[in-house]
């Protein structure tokens, strides 16, 4: 046979199962045009130069693992409905004459010619696609890209060398596949796994148990470091737990309904009930698959999307104010000449200042032991009860004076005796101890504070202690001075406030502040040593990471999506083909064409919402751990979170559903095709 025998052979068989290889084709274009589209924003010079561009390409050298990875195990998963519904095919023409080498042949030149295809069609929609997905990106930053056209060499190459490697590997599953069965296996493919698999109760109970343990541990989480920690234990658990549940448990479930007379005995529970009963193990694996790709499309696009959304929110407790000079004075230097050129440098540049916010603070880490916060780690660990993520925390110490003043209060306090507030933990106890400083009485809870930048931005929980005066703080900086030695904080002034002017003019004047000051390193300095933060200059940065989040949780999010719906796809087309027969045979023994469609729309409600409900589950226990998370970049704003959440939760849906109408649709007409 010469070779264009098998290249029309296997043209042939891809045209005549193009139901089963064009959307196969599709996603392997998509999957090499995201690719190449994301590595190209990674490597792009020219959109590095979009103000905050570095942060999002640090963020998509991520993004392109993840999509090679997925693009592997999702491109090998999928092909596995190809090659089970061709296996039939093969084993006639082995059965015809034509042996496996001639098979081989077929299956090399198919693999070929959709590899061609794929990265042919797929590069040529991302080279044409880059520069749209790059304006888009600048867009999301709040800048613009130039609209010069490039292609990336280097990427272009390492895209071919990447789907060449997964084309390889799939290819070499589907020979190994066919090399491994004989003649009457192949045949009878489409029959195997029909008998009917037992309710494994222990599996069953076993998934359940998981799946529990990970929405207790969601849902009880009080702080952030705790929640980052945990969160990707928590997704292995409920991924773990999903498959158990949708293999072993649907089965259990199934044979349970069975029981049930007065369900399982009407005409449109019975065929598919029983039809369900003797795929489920498999169908289980596939439901469950759903279920996953569901939720990391929920959880990656509302999360990101909150972040996104909630980014002038976090902005604004990030940096409380336009302009945020911090001040780290010697004992008994006087900071009211800085204060007096600061205002001489805003009256130059002809501005009015507002909103004029001042505070003394001492900022120092601790570990929590109870009521007592420990300097010395070392000392801490010998009580043997800290955890050095969950129990680290930042203390924020403050003159009552300055809590009275900013909050308009008139609180008194007697000596050992403290206000206490806390962000992101609670506070259960009393009394509060510093190490090698004291203890005072917790006189009272208070239920809020103005925001303090360094707070906002830390990971870890913060404890605000108001005390008596500054004099109490100086013996605090001592005491903690004596354990940290050089490491030690030193007491710091704050001066912050708004600028009625331009953000390049508040950059400007931001400069001229900054360079009052010098460094530390310098011996003679006209003033107090101090930093100076301006939030228009760190804009850029903070939309940078936030808009590079959600453009990654979008781009991931498509690429999910197409997961979701290749799996759902391929699951109603190779089940048609199964429940073909088998509909075919109940029409002619009586059973009408209205109650064929009962049944029909009876398993396909059930397999297809299942998922959709099960991932909307996963989401909301997810949410607690979520709205923890972002708090992190600022967002704090719950009806904010909750709204976005369920937004995206309707607008997924809404996609979900015509995905139903379409696939039912599609497996109605191959039950039906015989009649």
């Amino acid at each position: 046979m010469r070779g264009g025998f098998y290249i029309r052979l296997a043209a042939t068989g891809i045209s005549k199962n193009k139901k089963l290889y064009y959307p196969y084709i599709l996603t392997c274009i998509c999957m090499v045009m995201m690719y190449y589209i994301i590595s190209f924003l990674c490597r792009s010079e020219e959109f590095k130069e979009v103000p905050g561009a570095a942060t999002l390409q640090s963020i998509l050298g991520f993004g392109v693992m993840v999509i090679a990875i997925f693009s592997l195990i999702f491109l090998y998963y999928t092909n596995s409905f190809l090659i089970r519904r061709r296996q039939k095919e093969f084993g006639l023409y082995n059965i015809l004459g034509m042996g496996k080498r001639n098979l081989v042949k077929i299956l090399l030149w198919e693999n070929l010619l959709t590899a061609l295809s794929s990265l042919i069609l797929g590069l040529a929609c991302g080279v044409l696609l880059s520069k749209a997905v790059e304006l888009v990106a600048a867009r999301i930053l709040g800048g613009m890209a130039d609209f010069g056209f490039s292609v990336d060499l280097s990427v272009f190459l390492d895209t071919i060398v990447l789907f060449v490697g997964i084309f390889f590997l799939v290819m070499l599953r589907m020979l190994i596949s066919i090399l491994r069965s004989r003649p009457v296996e192949m045949l009878r493919s489409e029959n195997v796994g029909e008998k009917p698999p037992k309710a494994n109760w222990i599996l069953a109970l076993l998934g359940a148990a998981l799946l529990i343990y990970a929405y207790h541990a969601a849902v009880t989480i009080d702080d952030p470091v705790t929640a980052v920690a945990g969160f990707f234990g928590a997704v292995v658990l409920v991924i773990a737990a999903t498959y158990l549940l949708f293999i072993a448990g649907s089965v259990t479930l199934c044979r349970l309904l069975q029981r049930k007379k007065s369900y399982y005995y009407k005409t449109k529970h019975f065929v598919s009930l029983s039809s369900m009963v003797y795929r489920m193990k498999r169908n289980g694996a596939g439901l469950a698959s759903i279920c996953i790709l569901s939720t990391m499309v929920l959880v990656t696009v509302s999360s990101t999307s909150c972040l996104f959304l909630g980014s002038e929110e976090g902005l604004r407790q990030r940096y409380p104010r336009d302009i945020v000079v911090n001040i780290y004075p010697e004992e008994g230097e006087d900071v009211e000449p800085l204060h007096d050129e600061i205002n001489r440098i805003v009256e130059e540049h002809d501005v009015q200042m507002e909103n004029a916010m001042q505070y003394t603070m001492l900022s120092v880490a601790a570990l929590q032991s109870g009521d007592m916060l420990y300097f010395d780690s070392g000392e801490a660990y010998r009580t043997g009860e800290v955890n050095v993520i969950r129990d680290i925390r930042q203390m924020y110490i403050f003159p009552l004076s300055d809590y009275n003043r900013l909050m308009g209060e008139e609180k008194t306090l007697s000596d050992g005796e403290a206000l206490l507030y806390t962000t992101k933990m609670e506070y259960e106890y009393d009394t509060i101890s510093l190490e090698n400083c004291g203890t005072w009485k917790v006189k009272e809870k208070v239920l809020d504070f103005v925001s303090v930048g360094g707070d906002v931005a830390n990971v870890s929980s913060g404890v605000f202690l108001f005390v008596k005066d500054e004099s109490v703080i100086r013996q605090i900086e001592q005491g903690e001075a004596e354990i940290y030695g050089d490491n030690m904080s030193s007491l710091e002034k704050c001066y912050a406030f708004d600028l009625d002017c331009s953000g390049e003019e508040q950059i400007r004047i931001a400069e001229e502040i900054g360079a009052l000051t010098g460094t530390q390193s310098e011996r003679e300095r006209a003033y107090p040593l101090a930093s100076v933060e301006c939030r228009e200059a760190e804009r850029a940065g903070f939309y940078g990471l936030n808009g590079g989040l959600f453009f990654l949780g979008l781009l991931l999010g498509i690429v999910f999506l197409f997961g979701t719906v290749l799996i759902m796809y391929y699951k109603q087309i190779s089940e048609g083909y199964e429940d073909q027969a088998r509909f075919d045979i109940l029409m002619k023994v009586g059973m009408t064409g209205r109650e064929v469609r009962q049944s029909i729309n009876s398993q396909v409600l059930t397999v297809f919402f299942l998922p959709l409900v099960v991932s909307g589950i996963h989401t909301a226990f997810a949410f607690p751990m979520i709205s923890k998370m972002v708090v992190i970049m600022g967002v704090t704003d719950q009806k904010f979170l909750i709204a976005v959440t369920a937004g995206c939760f309707l607008i997924f849906a809404l996609f979900y559903v015509l995905m139903y109408v379409v696939t039912s649709r599609e497996y109605f007409k191959i039950v039906s095709k015989k009649r």
